[in-house]
């Protein structure tokens, strides 16, 4: 840091096994994820290209560079997985994973429908090329998965070799864990902690008031994801009680 304060939260260290940014990457170009590395770097744990924009994305490979040799793992959204999966090209999708030298992959099942034991057996086949992040929840508004199923899910996901589980929200915050408005479902949330280790979770929270909300929650290493490529440095103050949000919530102003 630049200078000293007294009262700040202790943050993990990378490599850090909680207390995680995931950044998402919509389709930076490689100058972009040059400068965004230069001045966020050091707060970046692990970079999401988002859906299948890997798909389009002129060199790919370049890019993937950029990351790994700033040391900032990159993997593929969870729906490029499902589109290979609904088209029966598992295999090729694991060949993608190499070609790429890609060390995380995503299985998610928010864009299409997946017999869960199904889900289990990819995440479990995946364990054993890289380092399995699952997604639980859906894409679509209108399906509302009860917490108990939320918690089964994770669960069972985390057995089946899931390094962490990922509570969905979109780009945009506005489903799984969130109500339309954006607003946190905090029964829900408060539910799942009962059985599952917050280490374990990476809560997708895209807007200022979700990732504030999560922070007051569970600390300043809390995991967060999905978080824009210019919100990364503002997330850290937030988690480090230097925005007015949390200003007051790490201060220890009477002190014994």
């Amino acid at each position: 840091m630049n200078y000293t304060l007294k009262n700040i939260p202790e943050r993990t260290q990378k490599p850090r096994q909680y207390g995680f940014t995931m950044a998402m990457d919509k389709g930076l170009s490689i100058r972009e994820v040059e400068d965004f590395l230069d001045i966020s770097g050091d707060f970046i744990d692990i970079v999401k290209f988002g859906w299948a924009t890997s798909f389009v994305t002129p060199n790919l490979k370049e890019k993937i560079k950029v990351y790994h040799d700033a040391g900032i793992p990159v993997y593929f959204g969870g729906t490029l997985f499902e589109a290979f999966v609904i088209r029966d090209q598992f295999e090729d999708y694991r060949k993608v994973l190499d070609k790429y030298d890609l060390q995380y992959a995503e299985v998610s099942d928010g864009s299409i429908e997946l017999d869960h034991d199904k889900k289990c057996d990819y995440i479990s086949k995946l364990s054993e090329q890289v380092t399995v992040l699952s997604e639980v929840g859906s894409k679509d508004a209108e399906k509302i998965i009860p917490p108990y199923q939320w918690i089964k899910l994770m669960q069972e996901e985390l057995d089946a070799g899931a390094w962490k589980v990922i509570g969905e929200a979109r780009e945009s915050g506005n489903v799984g864990l969130f109500r339309s408005t954006g607003e946190v479902r905090s029964g829900l949330v408060q539910e799942i902690l009962t059985k599952i280790p917050f280490e374990k979770i990476i809560w997708e929270a895209p807007q200022k008031a979700q990732q504030v909300w999560f922070i007051k929650l569970l600390g300043a290493n809390v995991n967060l994801g999905n978080i824009a490529p210019n919100e990364v440095i503002p997330l850290e103050t937030i988690r480090l009680g230097l925005r007015g949000d949390t200003f007051s919530h790490f201060l220890d102003l009477n002190p014994s």
